[in-house]
């Protein structure tokens, strides 16, 4: 089975830059993205969790990038298919340890960025003062 199958794509760059403005985690292998689908008439759509993967020039050359996309897709394939939310669009983005850490880190580093970013007691997250 096909990622395409499995998941709708994030292809416009509007939705891109939507889901980079959501929360974010970052690991050594790459950095998730998250946000919750919207409507044009700003609900929430309940729809099939829809993940887009993105690799900069920051990674490598255009060989490269291909590559560590290919990698995030594979592990996307394995993780995202059950821990996804319904209703969010996800957004992986390549690191250059991407290229080089093995599919089974790559793969923890996913499953921890969705149990981080799903968290929404994250340690990375201020608190408010009491009063």
């Amino acid at each position: 089975m096909s990622l395409s199958r499995s998941f709708p794509r994030l292809r416009k760059r509007a939705d891109f830059l939507r889901v980079a403005r959501g929360r974010k985690v970052a690991r050594p292998g790459l950095v998730l993205q998250m946000a919750p689908q919207e409507r044009a008439d700003g609900q929430l759509e309940p729809s099939k969790a829809r993940v887009g993967f993105t690799a900069s020039r920051k990674v490598g050359n255009a060989v490269a990038r291909t590559r560590a996309k290919r990698r995030l897709r594979a592990a996307a394939q394995e993780i995202l298919m059950t821990k996804a939310r319904p209703g969010y669009d996800y957004v992986l983005i390549a690191r250059q340890a991407t290229l080089t850490r093995s599919f089974p880190e790559l793969l923890d580093d996913l499953e921890k960025a969705l149990q981080m970013i799903s968290n929404p007691r994250s340690p990375n997250r201020r608190r408010e003062p009491t009063q």
